[in-house]
């Protein structure tokens, strides 16, 4: 195998400055070009939010080259934050895949110069059946610009690399193509449980996860009235496997739980002769199920209880256990 250990005391100062000056003018670029986009922004673009806010179908978002991946990234970000997007590439476009794109669509297409010549049967689709055409482009006096509807003109950058290979201009269309999936993600009240079912393999998915959506309920909840015998409560947690049962009153509110601590701490004062309000927890820890599963983890760690009823309107509507929390990847 080859050494790929490097010896940084074997790089000369002269030559790990020079790579040191070249990452600065990169990313000296990259900020003052961002900071003439922010400076640019204008009618169009609220105008490109309306239009997209307003979108009964989807984005088709599309881009050749780098533009293409750019474009990628962007329609990704759509899709996740609430606005239904996908890409087409250009080529594709022109053998079948201008089938996918509907009346009620619109297309956001991205070319630096403007004149991208693979964009051409794209644009022609757009012009021929109405669908909405938004063009960013550095370019204002190019073709793309003339036929969009929309023009998201970038401002004039100077690419960080001596021969012009895109690097800024690539820098102000992904930050463009942000700003638009925010500012739609914002005007529509995307909310955390949205981003959630969006996202749920995700760490951030699971850090949104609630006790709704992990705790057991229905025919699995270990209920039980307080003048039920202690055999039959015993046989109840027992059978539904959670260590614990609650005791409700004929209103359905919990009034307290049996735990098996409190099976040991009766055990020698005729367990059996017993109902389950004799041997209850009263006012037993309790969570709301609309809360967070890692506020939920804090909580049973404090109270040092490994399952806890979640209620509403003091009744029971479920039972998480702490297994289940961290079986989700919830910490």
């Amino acid at each position: 195998m080859p050494d790929t250990q490097i010896n940084l005391h074997e790089i000369t100062p002269a030559a790990a400055a020079a790579d040191m000056d070249v990452a600065r003018r990169v990313i000296g670029h990259a900020s003052g070009g961002l900071e003439a986009l922010s400076n640019s922004l204008g009618d169009e673009f609220v105008r490109c939010v309306e239009l997209l806010g307003e979108l009964k179908g989807r984005v088709i978002v599309s881009g050749m080259g780098k533009s293409g991946h750019i474009g990628h990234k962007i329609a990704a970000t759509l899709a996740s934050t609430g606005t239904p997007a996908f890409f087409v590439h250009p080529a594709e476009a022109s053998h079948g895949d201008l089938g996918m794109i509907s009346e009620t669509d619109a297309v956001l297409a991205l070319s630096n110069s403007g004149e991208t010549a693979e964009l051409s049967d794209l644009v022609s689709y757009t012009r021929r059946f109405g669908i909405p055409l938004i063009g960013m482009t550095g370019k204002r006096a190019s073709t793309l610009a003339e036929q969009a509807d929309i023009v998201l003109c970038l401002p004039p950058v100077e690419e960080a690399g001596p021969h012009g290979a895109p690097t800024t201009s690539t820098t102000l269309m992904i930050t463009l193509g942000d700003a638009i999936a925010v500012a739609l993600l914002e005007r529509r009240g995307f909310s955390a449980d949205d981003y959630r079912v969006f996202h749920p393999g995700g760490s951030l998915g699971k850090s949104l996860l609630k006790v709704r959506d992990l705790m057991h309920g229905g025919d699995e909840l270990p209920v039980t009235a307080p003048e039920t015998p202690m055999s039959d409560t015993i046989l109840l947690m027992t059978q539904k496997t959670f260590g614990v049962a609650g005791v409700v009153g004929s209103d359905g509110k919990l009034l307290g739980i049996v735990t098996d601590g409190d099976l040991r701490r009766h055990m020698a004062q005729g367990l059996f002769d017993k109902v389950a309000a004799d041997v209850m927890t009263n006012n037993p820890k309790t969570i709301d199920p609309n809360v967070l599963a890692a506020e939920a983890l804090r909580e049973m760690n404090e109270w040092k209880v490994t399952s806890v009823f979640a209620v509403e309107s003091g009744r029971p509507v479920g039972i998480l256990r702490m297994h289940d929390v961290l079986r989700a990847g919830v910490v």
